[in-house]
């Protein structure tokens, strides 16, 4: 197993991080490391941040349209302990290097309580350290840019974590030098969202901020999630959660929905879960899902034409089929560069 990294936004009490927020520090877990503590950390920012890009850039997908390599930032939910947010990292990094898809997955891990009861103290949370997932991750991808920095950058968040994910570009808006400076991320994912359908409506003034820096969301929902649905009763049912209902009619163009409904209703339960919810956790582990996110980041097929969705009934819906057998003959990764040189 290779190293993890890892932006902890956890306060820190001697040796320990706490489940209370805390400004940002870049970790670096070695694989046989099980935890995590301030033993992990890395003293230079900007010295972690040329390490996971190089090695992002240094490990090139044939399959990908970006003219170097991929980082992908995983933005976790609520109900995760840093042991929970060390061992979905690196089963996601399994999953979409299985895949076929390269390049280095950072974990962000915000302090996320371990017990649903804390589950609107994680909101407020979640508003707080949205903050530092602006001006510790995407500044530092900014000035990256300005730089001709050219690693895609994308993001993947999952529950409460598109709620920090949407308010993050919020805050970036309210930030002079963020808000004029030319920063974008490419892909962005949610994965049982718990934000509201509606949020990410076109008439929203809270995901306009996000719209306006991505080149596209995918939003992979599941009808069967039993924690969006206590989710929105929570709420007296007034706002749907998008992970559970998906987009709404007149979501941006930007924006689309992958029913998993059908594909999850068939699916067994993993009994590896133990307690963690498994109609709202699915995802992480599941091959085919990885295989949809990998031809999703790498961007080289219409988000209408992935093999693994198809249309029903007027929605797409995940299906387990492969890749195209021929594609990585398609010289996808020559053509983005050559189009790269040539496009002002």
């Amino acid at each position: 197993m290779t190293d993890t990294y890892i932006m902890c936004a956890r306060r820190r009490v001697g040796n320990e991080f706490t489940a209370e927020p805390g400004p940002i520090r870049y970790l670096k877990v070695p694989g046989a490391d099980v935890a995590y503590d301030a033993s992990h950390i890395v003293g230079s920012p900007k010295e972690w941040a040329a390490e996971v890009q190089g090695l992002a850039d240094g490990d090139e997908n044939p399959n990908s349209i970006g003219p170097v390599g991929d980082v992908l930032v995983f933005v976790h939910g609520y109900n995760n302990a840093m042991a929970d947010v060390l061992r979905r990292t690196r089963q996601l990094t399994l999953d979409l290097r299985a895949e076929g898809w390269r390049g280095q997955i950072v974990a962000f891990d915000w302090p996320s309580a371990n017990q649903t009861l804390n589950y609107l103290e994680d909101r407020r949370d979640g508003a707080q350290v949205a903050i530092d997932l602006v001006t510790k991750a995407i500044r530092l991808l900014s000035e990256g840019q300005k730089k001709g920095c050219l690693t895609n950058v994308h993001l993947l968040a999952h529950s409460a974590g598109a709620y920090v994910t949407m308010e993050a570009f919020v805050q970036a808006e309210k930030d002079g030098p963020l808000r004029n400076s030319p920063w974008r991320v490419g892909q962005v994912a949610f994965i049982a969202g718990d934000v509201s359908a509606a949020s990410l409506s076109s008439s929203s003034d809270w995901c306009r901020p996000m719209f306006d820096r991505i080149m596209r969301l995918t939003n992979y929902s599941n009808p069967f999630d039993a924690a969006l649905a206590v989710s929105n009763a929570k709420r007296l049912g007034v706002a749907p959660r998008a992970g559970r209902v998906g987009l709404p009619d007149d979501a941006p163009r930007k924006a689309v929905d992958v029913d998993c409904g059908p594909y999850f209703e068939k699916l067994p339960p993993d009994p590896a879960f133990g307690g963690v919810s498994w109609t709202h956790s699915w995802y992480i582990g599941n091959r085919v899902f990885a295989r949809d996110l990998a031809m999703t980041l790498e961007g080289a097929i219409d988000r209408q034409s992935l093999p693994t969705r198809i249309k029903q009934d007027g929605k797409l819906v995940l299906v387990d089929r492969p890749r195209p057998a021929f594609q990585d003959q398609w010289g996808i990764k020559e053509t983005a560069k050559f189009m790269e040189a040539r496009i002002v």
